[in-house]
């Protein structure tokens, strides 16, 4: 199980970083700048083979990468032709390309994956009644379990997803609700409760409900390329706003900060899915694309989000930020990231019990 993990999260974190960095490079040789080395890992090298003037690498610790450019900070010692080529002396807009291309190739990584499972096809709740809940709209109604509700006033639904979604924005008004019981087209006429529930952050809200549950029934939905693309936009942008909130809600004290997880966490999440099967463990990897294109992106120092934050404050003022700034605050961001790398893996070994941790040691050991 342990080996499953680890071998799981190596792929996974391969595949990731690789776009990540595989966006820095692309966008780098477009815009005529020199790219030095391009290495999937970090620390001691295990393989290197240099093709023109790059260095292409695979390095000891799976846990990131990176992309050396040609006058990457200064262009002391270089050439007049290598100055040119240099990423310090592009203009700031190039600059902003060439470091944002990071971020925008996980987000094109979901999307890629999202418009494949949509096209190959998910399994779907269709829109047959599980349970109904005693005293609830739908019970006083006399909708009962088995039930396939098939419209709501002038609205044809036949999956789950579109009944919620209908039912909560009704805003507590009557609803004639059209179903098929053993056969026979029947109908009746609903009024939604308000009810108290909670949300994926844990928050108390109120909503409408019918008070019902789907069948663990489904059908194979399968999306056209065009259809497919636009739904994976959206669901990119759905989950990348979640992703967005949960850190607010950190911040505002809403979720707690052991919700995070490092390393040891993803592994364990990655051999799940993996165990589960190829789809599941391809959509937890558009995922965790779009976590790290967004925890990239937030303005800290050393992240890409910094290195954008200083572009923009250039465009503004008219001259780059000094090197002395950029380089204090490029300290700071390093010692707030190493603690935040230390706080999650504390945090991952206070999650496993004693037999996971056995269990990790023999892995290694070989004991």
């Amino acid at each position: 199980m342990i080996g499953i993990s680890i071998v799981s999260m190596i792929i996974l974190l391969g595949v990731l970083i690789f776009a990540h960095e595989f966006g820095h490079f692309i966008a780098a040789k477009k815009s005529g700048v020199g790219v030095l080395k391009f290495s999937l890992g970090f620390g001691p090298k295990l393989f290197g083979k240099k093709i023109g003037e790059t260095e292409y690498l695979l390095s000891a610790i799976p846990l990131g990468g990176y992309v050396k450019l040609l006058g990457e900070s200064d262009v002391e010692g270089l050439s007049e032709e290598e100055q040119q080529r240099s990423f310090s002396r592009q203009p700031v807009l190039k600059r902003i390309v060439i470091v944002a291309a990071g971020p925008a190739f996980n987000f094109l990584l979901a999307i890629m994956i999202f418009t494949v499972v949509y096209m190959v096809g998910i399994p779907t709740l269709t829109s047959t009644i599980g349970t109904v809940q005693e005293n609830s709209a739908a019970y006083e109604a006399g909708l009962k379990e088995g039930d396939v509700i098939i419209a709501i006033d002038s609205v044809k639904v036949s999956r789950w997803s579109r009944l919620a979604e209908t039912i909560g924005a009704s805003e507590g008004r009557t609803l004639k609700i059209f179903f098929n019981r053993d056969g026979i087209r029947q109908d009746v006429t609903v009024k939604p409760k308000l009810q108290k529930s909670k949300n994926i952050f844990g928050e108390e809200v109120d909503s409408y409900k019918l008070g019902i549950s789907p069948a663990a029934k489904t059908v194979i939905e399968r999306m056209n390329p065009l259809e497919a693309g636009w739904v994976s936009l959206k669901q990119t942008w759905l989950i990348s706003r979640l992703t967005l909130l949960s850190i607010v809600k950190i911040v505002e004290g809403v979720i707690s900060p052991k919700t995070l997880g490092g390393p040891i966490l993803i592994a364990q999440m990655a051999g799940t899915q993996a165990r589960e099967g190829v789809v599941p463990f391809i959509l937890f990897m558009a995922l965790l694309s779009i976590n790290l294109a967004i925890l990239n992106l937030l303005p800290v120092p050393v992240l890409d989000g910094g290195h954008l934050l200083f572009y923009f404050i250039e465009i503004v003022k008219g001259s780059e930020v000094s090197v002395k700034w950029r380089e204090m605050a490029n300290q700071v961001g390093f010692v707030l990231l190493i603690i935040l790398m230390i706080f999650v893996f504390i945090i991952d070994i206070d999650r496993l019990n004693i037999k996971a941790v056995d269990d990790f040691t023999k892995f290694f050991t070989g004991k």
